[in-house]
């Protein structure tokens, strides 16, 4: 499973550059540096965590949605093709994710960025896309709420602390990764299968609603 492979290798570089300076320095996001020509650092960062906590919350993400993803694109396309998407969402989700940033801080030669979060957001929106009845619940909090209202409810919070500039966290990578992962899974499905996913979100999400308002008699 593709999903695996990707968690082993980000774990493996992490964990590795927790100890090592000099590789986290080099592979780490820095916009100066990216404008110098290290485009590469638009990948790289990605498989960098400030530390275990970090690392575990987005790998654990990443498996619990990943998973599901994969083999949707796999039911879809087949397993050759669907594999390639997959992987082909998640590598471009890093750079995309990031680009905003880039521009925004390209000149700050002290700002450096790390974490999987923005390809993870877009694959949780991925999975928000094709589910948007489940229920998803929010860490530490005991509230589950259907996925399509999350996800509103997530891009809404990470707005307003991005403009707050909040906790160091960069959530402008979270909003470009959500709002990137739905275009891609509605791009790639329409072209290539003839699927308008955005037409089943809502019939998924209309049809749900009518039989919840019969279920409690109205």
């Amino acid at each position: 499973m593709i999903t695996f492979i990707i968690i082993g290798i980000t774990a493996i570089i992490s964990i590795a550059a927790f100890g090592n300076r000099t590789m986290m320095d080099k592979l780490i996001f820095q916009p100066t540096e990216a404008k110098r020509g290290q485009w590469y650092r638009l990948f790289t960062y990605g498989v960098l965590h400030a530390d275990y906590m970090h690392l575990i919350f987005n790998m654990f993400t990443l498996y619990f949605f990943g998973g599901d993803i994969e083999r949707t694109f796999k039911t879809t396309f087949g397993e050759e093709a669907g594999t390639a998407c997959y992987l082909l969402l998640y590598i471009t989700a890093l750079p995309i994710s990031i680009l905003p940033t880039y521009f925004k801080q390209k000149d700050n030669v002290n700002y450096r960025g790390l974490g999987a979060s923005g390809a993870v957001s877009a694959v949780i929106f991925a999975y928000i896309l094709i589910n948007p009845m489940s229920f998803m619940g929010i860490l530490f909090i005991p509230v589950w709420l259907p996925a399509f209202l999350f996800g509103i409810i997530f891009l809404l919070i990470s707005v307003s602390l991005d403009k707050k500039q909040s906790m160091g966290i960069n959530h402008l990578a979270h909003i470009t990764g959500s709002l990137y992962g739905i275009a891609f899974m509605v791009i790639v499905f329409i072209t290539l299968a003839h699927i308008n996913l955005v037409s089943g979100f809502i019939d998924k999400v209309k049809v749900d609603s009518i039989n919840d308002l019969i279920r409690i008699g109205y």
